[in-house]
């Protein structure tokens, strides 16, 4: 993989890797559970597509608005669908953006525009592995992307803003590709891509 030196270029990764995936569902798959537990596939690509549609807003806007992000469609339509045009929007936005440190606003916080973009390629990259494991194909994180995101993940994900977003580290037996290391530090078991089942699927509303 060509070197990744941009927050658009990790985005344009990490959605390529993610669409990867997703391009994978069938009707029949959506009710499969997830390595995020308690999360079926529907439920993991609206989720992922309700992100995404807050970091399009994010950057494209400098900050994000209190409710739905913009572009929001709401349960219903087709998930993967809905994806792809959220992540085409995303990455339009991208790249119409302004300088890679300018300031977006995200609740009380202040943060440059390459950090959104490293925070939003890391949630896509790993949710991305998701997909692909749901899917029962279970393809690792680009080496390129993971190689870039590995050391850059402790700054964003530490113990006082895991909570709620990760689960704890999963410590590896051995030697690991970075792919491996990156959704083992963000509370994946990269091992476990054989045994979708051993999940429960979430209940939905």
């Amino acid at each position: 993989m060509a070197r990744l030196s941009s927050g658009q270029d990790l985005l344009v990764a990490a959605v390529s890797y993610a669409l990867g995936g997703a391009a994978l569902v069938t009707p029949q798959r959506l009710s499969r559970p997830t390595p995020c537990p308690g999360w079926d596939l529907e439920g993991l690509l609206e989720h992922l597509g309700d992100s995404i549609g807050v970091l399009q807003e994010a950057i494209a806007t400098a900050g994000v608005s209190p409710g739905p992000a913009q572009g929001y469609e709401g349960p219903g339509r087709d998930p993967v669908a809905r994806l792809r045009g959220q992540a085409a929007r995303l990455l339009g936005a991208g790249a119409a953006a302004g300088p890679a440190e300018r300031r977006v606003a995200i609740g009380d916080r202040a943060l440059s525009a390459s950090v959104v973009a490293l925070t939003g390629a890391i949630e896509i990259g790993v949710h991305g592995w998701d997909i692909w494991v749901a899917c029962g194909a279970g393809r690792p994180v680009p080496p390129g992307l993971a190689a870039v995101l590995l050391p850059l993940a402790p700054l964003l994900i530490t113990p006082g803003t895991r909570r709620g977003l990760f689960a704890d580290p999963v410590r590896l037996p051995g030697p690991a590709c970075p792919g491996d290391q990156l959704v083992a530090f963000c509370g994946r078991q990269p091992r476990s891509t054989a045994a979708p089942g051993a999940f429960q699927p979430r209940t939905r509303p």
